[in-house]
């Protein structure tokens, strides 16, 4: 039988809590277990799964009624409904049921166990196609249901968009190796098939949705494959002309500043963004050149200036 797991526990808050409650409980999480907080802590990491995992269930307001009302077998919710719907109503007495009996339930988290009462109707293990002497089995009336869509996020840093990269990524208790396609963008969504919750039945499992969310690093600003970047240069470099060293995301390159650049003027380094993505070649890198004022002054530079000024 499957654990059940609390995400109410998981995340600190009461069943009553609302979204705000809920947002700030799990920001508050994320800031002590992300992975970028404790790379090397594997409980952390753990900890941090668990609790997306609780937000991403309790912050979707269908999920949730589904979680509140079923339990760790939320995600059968649906195949129950129908199945409820095709035999005329599970606890209705009279003809209507073909199972006999009157069968009733009103669990939920901290109510009777779901997969029990699956197993008690149908005769089977519940969530795997109830193949027992029961739904699915001989006597007929047998019908195959779909399993579930699920959805999950991937956090991914701009280093990790450059080239294709393979990451494995866990999904309830499955583990998959998943590409991450170079060049992608924070929210696009890759589609599995086949990858989400069994179905049920005989049915076929339903198809996993992985939404990407992409770090891009405060001194950068991202529009596709473009990249935007304000880059302070000495005042004197500026006046008289010369070379800087500037970061990019592939690496350190070397740029000439001419005499008298203004300020705010903007450079392109052409190909130094990010992979196009599903396009191939590379978006380019705008530098938005900026005067860094000298912090002090010797007397000797103070003099220069002044006769500069004409004082």
């Amino acid at each position: 039988m499957a654990q059940f797991i609390d995400y109410y526990q998981t995340l600190g808050v009461d069943k009553s809590a609302d979204d705000k409650q809920l947002k700030k409980a799990f920001r508050k999480l994320a800031r002590k277990y992300h992975p970028d907080v404790a790379p090397d802590d594997k409980d952390a990491e753990q900890k941090f799964k668990a609790a997306n995992e609780a937000y991403a269930v309790l912050s979707d307001p269908e999920k949730r009624k589904q979680y509140d009302k079923y339990g760790k077998d939320w995600e059968h919710a649906e195949a129950f409904e129908q199945a409820r719907q095709q035999g005329g109503g599970f606890g209705g007495g009279g003809g209507g049921n073909p199972f006999g009996g009157q069968y009733t339930y009103s669990g939920g988290a901290e109510g009777a166990d779901f997969s029990d009462f699956f197993r008690d109707m149908f005769g089977g293990a519940a969530g795997a196609g109830f193949g027992g002497g029961g739904f699915g089995g001989a006597g007929g009336g047998a019908r195959a249901y779909r399993g579930r869509d699920v959805e999950a996020e991937l956090r991914v840093g701009m280093q990790d968009v450059l080239e294709d990269n393979k990451q494995v990524l866990t999904v309830g208790d499955k583990q998959l190796r998943v590409t991450i396609p170079a060049g992608v963008e924070d929210g696009q969504t890759l589609r599995l098939r086949g990858q989400g919750s069994p179905g049920m039945g005989g049915g076929p499992a339903g198809d996993l949705y992985i939404t990407f969310r992409v770090t891009t690093p405060p001194d950068y600003r991202r529009e596709g494959a473009d990249l935007y970047k304000t880059e302070e240069v000495d005042l004197y470099t500026m006046l008289l002309g010369g070379k800087i060293t500037v970061q990019t995301p592939t690496g350190a390159v070397n740029l000439p500043i001419a005499q008298n650049t203004p300020n705010g003027k903007r450079v392109r380094l052409k190909g130094k963004g990010l992979p196009n993505y599903k396009q191939g070649g590379s978006g380019d890198l705008y530098l938005d050149l900026t005067v860094k004022l000298p912090e002090s002054l010797t007397a000797a530079e103070r003099e220069a200036f002044e006769k500069l000024a004409g004082r």
